[in-house]
């Protein structure tokens, strides 16, 4: 198990902490490289060795680097994870999910920050350890979870709490805690065309090198193969885009990136294909690469996963030893062999924008998660201005096959026009939570059996940004021609108030947003009060009115997708679930959207008045 941030190294100050940091800086910059781009994950580094980025390290990377102090100031208030001061030795984050919520969360926050005398949020005065709250961990399967330094605690539960809070107390090293804490299941319920076969036998990198990469391109179109981040674009039309993509002078190379960010609520699919499916991960990214003509590949790995790093770590070294990686692949081997091709973990660091692959490229280039324009796509401007391939870690195992067994084989299943299957991240109100693979077409109702599902209010397909289902609609089916999914299936039975899964959702994008675009960066907080106006009973009608408007401006006229969706929950809930915000309205007609005698305590101390007449009345 990685170690995560060690606190043994926070102690000291003075020259003692410079050497430290010095030290520290000098490894990332061996192993990282002095690139721009790198900026990033040397804050990372510095993060996890001091639980902040300390300020002679700012000073120290912008001389190494040859960027600007404002551009690593501002990496640091974008991303979640990086902060200016110290978060605690031990920084303990409680996922906010709401399948962890239903799974009773706030009240082992609540436990834990009452056993370690802290306030959510706040270091303690010892500098010992913080809790807070996060985003969802992707562990939705075998929740309550946590992260601690960065690695991931599961299944909590009080006593799990009582002895977490031991452990901090007495200083306990990460290394030295019972290892079950952190056990993580991949929880494979129903295997599928994908995942019922384990076996990498690179057998599709040897049909790249024998025949050729048009070869192989010809079957990934014969698959029909489509994106299964959610949007579905054609792979082999993208893969081809790229492939026919002029390089720019002096940018020679076309890169090959899988994004493993999955940030979506409720998901956590590609958790588990990196954990036991990570040589079918790389061998796709390595036969794009040979396809398109790529020498440079990155998974771009969530922070929240920073558990596999050294799994991940372990199986590209092995595969480099094996020639599989590196200089000349497949040399000898046919006309398709021969070429450079190497993978490099980004790590992320709590940003959900960067689920959008323009946001990705950009974090992967050391900036702010900020979504480009488009066009230029990044098929012909993308790292670096680079051609470039952005897939996610599905869509690369899934290429992966069809390279070994053929296109006719992977429409074997699915519908005209969703070929194949789609793994689910199934968590929630069901007896069996975990992966499932479905055939493309499957009704939700048959996903609802497999996973012991009972007295179901509804479905949220697709995460927080998806769309949610009332039982009249289980009849549909999950397909690009209905409902299309990155993979999120959350189930709430009929003991569940939806309107705290609307408040959660509203406040995961409001705290979401890159900032970048008014509509979203100002509606989303505007929506976010709404809802929270309407389950404080202080709503009226006419704040249904308002709230069911700005959520439209969202979805029309934000920057990019994370925008167009952020109020889908929203306007879902609106139309198929009026009564959970009617039931709750103080008075059908207006009501302000503030508090008009609150607004008055000032007058009233300065006054020293607080009698009846000092106050609005009730009905005002």
């Amino acid at each position: 198990m990685s170690p995560g941030y060690d606190p043994a190294m926070a102690h000291g100050g003075g020259a003692a902490e410079s050497e430290r940091i010095e030290r520290v800086l000098r490894g990332s910059l061996a192993a990282l490289g002095q690139g721009p781009d790198t900026v990033l994950q040397h804050l990372i580094a510095q993060q996890q060795v001091f639980s902040h980025v300390p300020e002679p390290a700012i000073d120290r990377l912008v001389a190494a680097l040859g960027v600007t102090r404002a551009q690593i100031l501002a990496a640091i208030d974008f991303y979640a994870f990086l902060h200016l001061t110290p978060r605690g030795r031990f920084d303990i984050r409680v996922s906010d999910n709401i399948t962890d919520r239903m799974l009773g969360n706030a009240a082992l926050m609540t436990q834990l920050c009452a056993a370690l005398g802290v306030r959510p949020g706040e270091p303690r005065a010892d500098g010992r350890v913080t809790v807070d709250f996060t985003s969802c961990t992707g562990m939705c399967d075998q929740g309550p979870a946590a992260l601690v330094n960065g690695l991931a605690l599961t299944r909590l539960d009080a006593g799990r709490i009582r002895d977490i809070a031991a452990l901090v107390e007495a200083g306990t090293p990460l290394a030295h805690w019972p290892q079950g804490f952190f056990a993580v299941s991949n929880n494979v319920q129903r295997p599928g065309l994908l995942l019922a076969d384990l076996e990498a036998r690179e057998a599709g990198l040897a049909r790249l090198f024998a025949q050729g990469g048009p070869a192989v391109l010809a079957e990934v179109e014969r698959a029909g193969l489509r994106g299964r981040g959610g949007a579905g674009f054609t792979t082999a039309l993208k893969w081809r885009f790229c492939r026919e993509a002029p390089s720019e002078p002096g940018h020679p190379d076309k890169v090959i990136v899988c994004n493993a960010d999955e940030g979506e609520p409720g998901t956590f699919k590609d958790r588990v294909l990196l954990t036991a499916y990570a040589d079918l991960v790389f061998e796709g990214m390595t036969i794009a690469a040979g396809v398109v003509g790529a020498s440079t590949g990155f998974l771009y790995l969530r922070g929240e996963y920073r558990c596999l790093l050294d799994h991940l770590e372990a199986v590209l070294a092995r595969r480099r030893a094996r020639g599989l990686l590196g200089t000349g692949i497949g040399a000898g081997a046919g006309p398709g062999g021969g070429f450079d091709f190497d993978i490099r973990v980004h790590l992320g660091a709590g940003a959900y924008i960067c689920g959008e692959e323009s946001a990705l490229i950009e974090s992967l280039e050391g900036k702010r998660g900020i979504t480009r324009k488009r066009p230029p796509f990044p098929v012909t401007e993308g790292y670096l201005d680079r051609p470039t391939v952005v897939n996610n870690v599905e869509t690369f195992l899934a290429a992966a096959r069809i390279a070994e067994h053929g296109g006719y084989w992977f429409r074997s299943e699915g519908t005209d026009r969703s070929a194949g299957s789609k793994i689910l991240s199934v968590s929630g109100d069901c007896a069996r939570p975990g992966i499932y693979e479905v055939p493309f077409g499957t009704p939700v109702a048959e996903v609802l059996a497999d996973c012991g599902a009972r007295d179901t209010q509804c479905v949220q397909v697709s995460g927080a940004a998806g769309v949610t289902l009332t039982p009249d609609e289980f009849h549909r089916v999950l397909a690009f021609e209905d409902l299309p999914t990155a993979g999120s299936f959350m189930v709430f039975d009929r003991s569940r108030d939806l309107l705290e899964m609307v408040r959660n959702f509203a406040a995961f994008f409001a705290h979401e947003s890159c900032g970048f675009c008014t509509p979203c960066r100002v509606g989303g907080r505007l929506v976010q009060d709404l809802v929270e106006k309407v389950a404080a009973g202080a709503a009226g009608s006419h704040d249904l009115d308002e709230l069911h408007d700005i959520a439209q401006v969202l979805r029309r006229a934000s920057h990019c997708g994370l925008g167009h969706t952020a109020a889908n929950h929203v306007l879902n809930t609106l139309e198929k679930f009026p009564h959970i915000y009617r039931e709750r309205l103080r008075r059908t007609d207006y009501t302000p959207s503030f508090d008009l005698d609150a607004a008055l305590a000032e007058a009233r101390a300065l006054t020293h008045r607080d009698d009846a007449g000092s106050h609005l009345p009730a009905d005002a």
